[in-house]
């Protein structure tokens, strides 16, 4: 695949001024070029510590949602549905600096998905994010989501 041309750019960095990620302070950071990765941040702000001068979970959960999701419709089209189904985070440490979150599904990944749907018509795939402190690079939480993938009917 090329590079994203200037227009499918524009559309992802909507992202970094979609209020409830503004004011959180999440910035969508790299969108390779196959579009098969996304990567964020967040740092510390007053506008996303909570009540003892961490971050909030809800802004950590916040960083890693849509991506998986994402990344899978723009692959597979319109002839797919795609949802979020479920998510889980699992708080590690604190986040107590700039932290760093990455979605990649390979492309091979993807086919194996197109292909199991279109043979069942539907089907739920878990996939994990870490979250990361920039600095030490430990980890501070893990997001299980699940995505729903179902073949369109044709009309």
């Amino acid at each position: 695949m090329s590079q994203p041309g200037f227009l499918q750019r524009l559309k992802f960095q909507f992202f970094n001024f979609y209020p409830p990620y503004f004011g959180a302070g999440i910035k969508v950071k790299a969108l390779n070029k196959d579009r098969t990765l996304f990567s964020t941040t967040m740092k510390l702000t007053p506008f996303n510590k909570n009540y003892v001068g961490t971050q909030f979970g809800g802004s950590l959960y916040s960083m890693c949602d849509p991506f998986y999701m994402l990344i899978l419709m723009e692959h597979l089209g319109s002839g797919y549905l795609v949802w979020d189904k479920a998510a889980t985070i699992r708080f590690v440490k604190p986040g107590e600096g700039t932290v760093r979150a990455e979605f990649h599904i390979p492309k091979e990944k993807i086919q194996e998905i197109k292909e199991e749907t279109d043979r069942k018509r539907k089907m739920d795939v878990t996939f994990t994010a870490q979250i990361v402190d920039v600095k030490t690079g430990k980890l501070v939480a893990e997001v299980d989501k699940v995505i729903y993938v179902r073949k369109k009917l044709k009309e």
